[in-house]
This record gives C-alpha cells, sequence and structure tokens, in this order.
C-alpha cells in the first residue's frame, strides 16, 4: 500500500508542477501580449474555407480533462518522468514563441444558438487567451498525450479519435490558425526527440527513427505553406507525406513497406517512394563502405551492396547463397537471377527482432554447414555498417559456438568499419 501510495503521489506532484509552470507561462504570456499596441496574425489564404462547427467545441475543452488523466495513465517511472519533461519543455518553448513571436487569431466567431456551446464559448472566452498562438499546446499536448494513451489495453481507439477530433477542433471553434497547428505538432515532435522513451532499449529503437522522419514530415509541410511557389510547394507536400508514410512503417516494424517477399520494389513504390531511394542511391553511391566482400571465416563473405564490378571479381553462380538485408535499396538483377538469392530485411538503424533474427541466424547456419563443395554464402546490408556486421557476429558465433566476446573480436579485425550501436549490444546479448 506504501508503495502504491507513493506512485500516485509522484503522479500528482508532477502534475502539479506541469500545471503551475503552464498557468505561469500562459498567463504572463496573455497579459504581456494584451499590452502591446499591436499584435498581428499569420492566416494563409485557404483558411476562409475552414468552418466554423460550434459542436467541437465539446472536444476542444476535453484537453484540461487529458492534462490531469494522462499523469495517472503512466505505468512505470521513467514513462512519468518522460511525459513531464515533455509536458514541460513544450510549455516553456511555447511561452518563450508567444513573447518573441506575438500573434493573435483575427476571425470573428459567428454567434451559436444552442445554449450549452453558446455558455461553453463564453466560459472558453474567459479563460482562453486569443494571443497565445503559435505553436499551439492543445496541438503539441495532443501529441504527448496519446503517447501515453497509446500504451492503453483498453479505450485506445475512442480515445485516438478523440484527441484526432481535440486537433481539428482548433481550427473549426476557431481558436487558432492553422500556422499553430503545423508548429504546435513540430514542436510536440522536437520534445519526442529530446526525451526519448526507453532510449537504450534496443525494442523502442524504430519509434526513435519514426520521431526523425515525422520532425522532417512536419517541416517540409511548413516549408511548403511558407514558399510562394505552388509547385515547389506541392514537390514539398509530396515528399512530407513520404516522410510520415516511412515513419509509420518504422513504428510498425514493417520489413516489407518497399520491396516485396522476393526483393522487388513495384513501380507505384518506385515513384512515391522516389525522393527516399534516390538519398539511398546517393549515400550507397558515395559512402559505402566494405565494397570488396571481407571473409570473417572460411567461405562466408560479408559487404555492402554489391555493383557490377564487384561481381567480376566475385564469382556467383547458384552455389552461392546470397542473405540481402537491406529493404531500401533493389538488388542488381544479375546476383538474383545467378545466385541461390534470400531476401531478409531490416529496417536501416531501426530495432532487430529478436525472433526473425534467431530464425534468421539459424537458417544461415543451417545453409553453412550444407553448403556445396565451391559454396560461399554472402550477407551484406546497404552500406557495409552495421546489419552486415550484426548478423554476421551472430553467426559466426553459432556455427563455432564462440562466445559473444570472441565473434566480435573476429569481426571487427575483419571489417574496420563495422558500426556497432550501443542499443544493439544489449540486442546481441539475447544470443
Amino acid at each position: 500500500m506504501d508503495e502504491k501510495r507513493l506512485k500516485i503521489q509522484q503522479k500528482f506532484y508532477a502534475l502539479l508542477l506541469c500545471s503551475v509552470v503552464f498557468m505561469m507561462v500562459y498567463n504572463y504570456s496573455a497579459w504581456y501580449i494584451s499590452k502591446l499596441e499591436t499584435v498581428p496574425s499569420f492566416v494563409f489564404n485557404f483558411e476562409k474555407f475552414i468552418p466554423f462547427i460550434p459542436w467541437t467545441i465539446i472536444p476542444y475543452m476535453t484537453s484540461g480533462i487529458f492534462f490531469c488523466l494522462v499523469f495517472f495513465l503512466c505505468k512505470s517511472k521513467e514513462q512519468l518522468k518522460v511525459l513531464t519533461q515533455r509536458m514541460l519543455f513544450v510549455t516553456i518553448i511555447a511561452g518563450i514563441c508567444f513573447l518573441l513571436f506575438p500573434l493573435q487569431f483575427s476571425i470573428p466567431k459567428p454567434e451559436t444558438e444552442n445554449f450549452v456551446f453558446e455558455y461553453s464559448f463564453q466560459f472558453l472566452k474567459t479563460f482562453d487567451s486569443p494571443f497565445n498562438q503559435a505553436p499551439s499546446l492543445h496541438i503539441a499536448y495532443a501529441f504527448i498525450f496519446w503517447t501515453v494513451i497509446r500504451t492503453l489495453k483498453k479505450g485506445r481507439t475512442f480515445l485516438m479519435i478523440w484527441l484526432i477530433l481535440l486537433g481539428v477542433s482548433t481550427l473549426t471553434t476557431y481558436q487558432h490558425h492553422f500556422i499553430d497547428i503545423v508548429t504546435g505538432a513540430l514542436l510536440a515532435h522536437i520534445s519526442f526527440i529530446l526525451f526519448p522513451y526507453q532510449k537504450k532499449d534496443f525494442q523502442y529503437r524504430n519509434f526513435h527513427v519514426a520521431n526523425f522522419y515525422f520532425f522532417s514530415g512536419w517541416i517540409l509541410i511548413l516549408a511548403a505553406l511558407l514558399l510562394k511557389s505552388e509547385f515547389a510547394g506541392l514537390i514539398l507536400i509530396w515528399i512530407s507525406v513520404m516522410s510520415f508514410a516511412i515513419g509509420y512503417h518504422y513504428q510498425k516494424n514493417d520489413i516489407y513497406f518497399l520491396k516485396d517477399k522476393n526483393g522487388n520494389i513495384h513501380w507505384i513504390k518506385k515513384i512515391f517512394y522516389f525522393p527516399y531511394l534516390l538519398m539511398y542511391q546517393i549515400f550507397w553511391r558515395f559512402l559505402r563502405k566494405n565494397k570488396i566482400p571481407f571473409v570473417p571465416v572460411s567461405r562466408i563473405y560479408i559487404s555492402s551492396k554489391p555493383n557490377q564490378e564487384t561481381l567480376k571479381n566475385f564469382k556467383i553462380d547458384k552455389d552461392t547463397f546470397v542473405y540481402d538485408l537491406s529493404p531500401e535499396i533493389e538488388e542488381i538483377s544479375i546476383l538474383k537471377e545467378q545466385s541461390a538469392y534470400y531476401f531478409r530485411p531490416i529496417l536501416d538503424i531501426g530495432k532487430f527482432d529478436v525472433e526473425k533474427t534467431h530464425f534468421l541466424i539459424t537458417e544461415i547456419s543451417r545453409t553453412y554447414r550444407h553448403l556445396p563443395k565451391n559454396g560461399k554464402i554472402l550477407i551484406h546490408c546497404t552500406m557495409g555498417f552495421t546489419r552486415s556486421s550484426v548478423i554476421g557476429i551472430l553467426v559466426i558465433k553459432n556455427i563455432l559456438s564462440l562466445p559473444l566476446d570472441e565473434a566480435i573480436t573476429i569481426m571487427k579485425a575483419s571489417n574496420k568499419n563495422m558500426i556497432i550501436h550501443p542499443y544493439l549490444l544489449d540486442f546481441l546479448k539475447k544470443f
């Protein structure tokens, strides 16, 4: 009982701290801006088409309920700590933005006939400032609320829809302009990057990578909105949607979101993900290492994705077993046609799935033990830094029955370019 009471107290203290900081920052900035002679507004032309929907005042006002509730939904001290850090960060940074770049809402609200809605708007007018605009704390908080709510087992879908309504209501209640929404989302994702949850746990790696893609997406949307060129704006919107899609697939650990199980990329995906694929082609062409496959143990070769020049000096036939780990770039056709090709994707700088990796190591080890007389195994990723090295270490450990440290030493002696991030050390210890 004492332990339970302590946890509730910790949640209450975190709520109290964030509430006090919010009230101080929000009220002071509102008071300060209200004293200015002129306060500008930032409005896009398309905002005149946004309708005023009175009933959305209900989800809008529930932000305060979520603010109080979310602290008590935390399941661990770290989750509570990260939530508190993010809430304090966005509140303080938003307050600084309010003071440095004061803005106000400029579209008059229509009258509402419904008594409940009219009373709600009058209540809102008393407590909600028209000056604290960009970035929208309603939006920033909603994203942060979701990071806790998404861990719930029950009611998650309903609450997700409600949070979406809450976000939309910032526009349909005529409380915020569109610039406030985008900057609020940007601020939230900055907090996710600066204060990651389970930073050292390899199982959460994809979430950390996804946040960078989401952040990039919001940056691109902001840039598209601010550009005067419609064509350039549409290009940036396309790339931003692509960034959001990639972030989503990283969160889901969708290893086949680009290449299918045969290692091919559909032409529609080639068009949609063209900037992403082009980026990897440039990285691969100019930054890859281990262009020539090296041999950490007999008949096992490790490299970056090979090109035609590499294959001239590396005999390929049906006794060559190729394990392609890179889902972001297509294999050259000659290799797939002339070797025993297997596509076993792992997302770049993402997480390694323990179960799938165990299956892959078992598969490669079995292939190794049954290699034909002149057979060999080639394991490659795109750049030749991490994924191929990790799989190579585990294969060496398995086929030679070595301790992990010795397998790492063998790989390091052969691969001077190996990069094993700290989060991967815990993963390797699972084997």
